[in-house]
């Protein structure tokens, strides 16, 4: 039986079928850019201090000093959780007594902020924070709200997979649009924060879904030369777009409801692909639904002013095709033998520390010298330089070379910061920069790798899982971003630690690069260093004469 691609090759790697499919699909991922990392603005904590009543008659003097100062990056300003006790302030205030003259404040007793809190403007007008006062003793419900979406991201890859390969690439992909625009609306009525961050937690499930059949759909509809480029400069780069207008409406739009709507309506926008994006031909073949496979490649040779073959499919080939029994995926496929559950272990490993060091950097933007909006730009805009170097890696040079270089790269660059000194804030923010370029760089090849180490049977499910194991990682990104409160560097130390050790796992993958896609388990590579056993002759006799059904990939 003939190869997909060779059944297909008559419609060209690039026509207006294809360049239609690939502008669309990728404009379908910059509601993702913005949703994605939208906590960062939506969840941000101003300078905060304790409220001190205007009904409380306190002298201008007492006003001023009813605070206590700690030291904060070397300079002195008033505490945010903490006051002077306001019945003793209050006594002193009306007995004409001066603060520091007559009253030691280092004396006073202090108490909690009991009337709640008054935030600073500068930054933020409202967000979740200043609304449901999350500092304090509540502050570690902001990190939470973060792993909590995560948490929904992780929930979200794991159907993903399964039940596009179920329902179709094409309805899992918009039905995921649905959710994560429709709870996206929803969210803005949250009364309080336990609402809110339920919600967030499904937007999450449809983030990432959305993302993963998006790229699943592209990959099996386009052809092999321009299935990199649109892994990588077409859902890589759009989902950038995505990330870099973020910033742009956060600055304009400052209430934390208003910016949450302003972020949901582009969504509305994508209702009317549903009628331009097809489904997968491939997928449809799987399915045994030849017809419906068939009208689909000849509308794409009619859009590239192409004259079909009479027959696509050979009858005898579907006739062989539908005599054989259909396989059904397991997740223990994945594990089936030493071999491929090494593998499947290894690209855990490989997805989840990546998405540590990605969203980690990410996140970390508000606590960086400088202003938040432009930090955010610019840690969105590296990426785009980042997607393109990854592109131009995967069209000549061996996956694992690639992918274990940059992340040496982004992780050495990250264990440099600690000898940088504390008052060169821009070579920080720099060194910072190019970190993310390369664990970026090394997150956008992922995807590609391991789709192209997976056959057809459990692709999706690998790119599933996989993405699953990165959603850990981003789950517990924003605790390495509060291990600053316990040093400025120690962040930095371990996220680079934890990038060049994954590096040095990467050296161990089977290479994918220019290796025809597997079809079955068993045209699974294997792991370097891995020793297998003497191959029985039927073994053999499968790798010198392989049947390569017309499915997916």
């Amino acid at each position: 039986m003939r190869d997909y691609e060779e059944v297909t090759a008559f419609l060209g790697e690039w026509g207006p079928f294809q360049c239609t499919v690939f502008f669309l699909l990728s404009a379908s991922i910059i509601p993702n850019g913005f949703n994605g990392m939208s906590v960062v603005f939506l969840a941000g904590t101003p300078e905060h201090r304790c409220l001190i009543p205007d009904t409380v008659n306190l002298s201008s003097a007492w006003r001023n000093h009813s605070i206590p100062l700690v030291e904060k990056d070397g300079r002195q300003v008033p505490h945010s959780c903490r006051r002077y006790r306001l019945a003793a302030v209050a006594n002193f205030s009306a007995l004409g007594l001066e603060p520091g003259l007559d009253v030691d404040l280092e004396q006073l007793e202090q108490e909690s902020c009991l009337d709640g809190w008054e935030y600073s403007r500068d930054v933020y007008l409202s967000t979740i924070v200043t609304e449901w006062n999350l500092v304090c003793e509540d502050d570690w419900k902001t990190p939470l709200t973060t792993s909590l979406f995560f948490v929904g991201v992780l929930c979200g890859s794991f159907v993903s997979g399964q039940l596009s390969d179920r329902f179709g690439r094409k309805n899992i992909l918009f039905a995921t649009m649905a959710v994560q625009t429709g709870f996206s609306f929803v969210q803005i009525f949250s009364i309080n924060w336990e609402m809110f961050t339920v919600l967030f937690v499904i937007v999450g499930m449809g983030q990432i879904s959305n993302y993963v059949v998006a790229f699943i759909l592209g990959t099996e509809i386009l052809g092999k030369s321009v299935r990199i480029i649109y892994s990588t400069l077409g859902v890589c780069t759009f989902f950038a777009i995505g990330y870099m207008v973020l910033p742009l409406f956060a600055y304009f739009i400052r209430d934390w409801r208003m910016l949450l709507l302003a972020l949901t309506l582009p969504g509305v926008l994508c209702v009317p692909l549903w009628w331009f994006i097809p489904e997968s031909p491939r997928w449809l073949l799987t399915q045994r639904r030849f017809k419906e496979a068939e009208q689909i490649i000849q509308k794409a040779a009619k859009m590239n002013n192409i004259t079909p073959p009479t027959v696509i499919f050979d009858p005898l080939e579907l006739q062989e095709l539908n005599s054989l029994k259909q396989q059904k995926a397991l997740i223990l496929d994945l594990f089936r033998t030493r071999n491929i559950a090494t593998i499947t272990v290894m690209s855990v490993l490989l997805w989840m520390l990546t998405s540590v060091g990605y969203f980690a950097l990410s996140l970390d933007v508000p606590n960086l010298h400088g202003d938040v909006y432009l930090n955010c730009f610019l840690s969105a805009l590296i990426e785009v330089p980042a997607y393109f170097t990854a592109w131009l890696l995967l069209r000549t040079l061996p996956r694992r070379y690639i992918i274990a270089g940059v992340l040496f790269w982004g992780g050495g660059v990250l264990l440099l910061i600690q000898v940088v000194p504390a008052d060169y804030d821009f070579l920080s923010i720099g060194l910072v920069m190019l970190g993310k370029f390369g664990i970026t760089s090394a997150f956008s090849m992922l995807y590609v790798f391991t789709a192209e180490l997976y056959p057809t049977l459990v692709r999706n499910m690998a790119v599933g899982i996989t993405s699953m194991a990165s959603r850990v990682g981003s789950i517990i990104a924003p605790y390495f971003v509060y291990l600053g409160a316990y040093n400025r560097l120690l962040p930095y130390i371990v996220m680079g630690s934890l990038t060049v050790l994954i590096g040095i796992v990467t050296l161990f993958f089977p290479e994918s690069f220019g290796v025809t896609l597997p079809e079955t388990l068993e045209q699974m590579q294997k792991v370097k260093g891995f020793r297998c056993g003497k191959k029985s002759r039927v073994s053999v006799d499968r790798e010198e004469n392989p049947k390569v059904l017309i499915t997916a990939f």
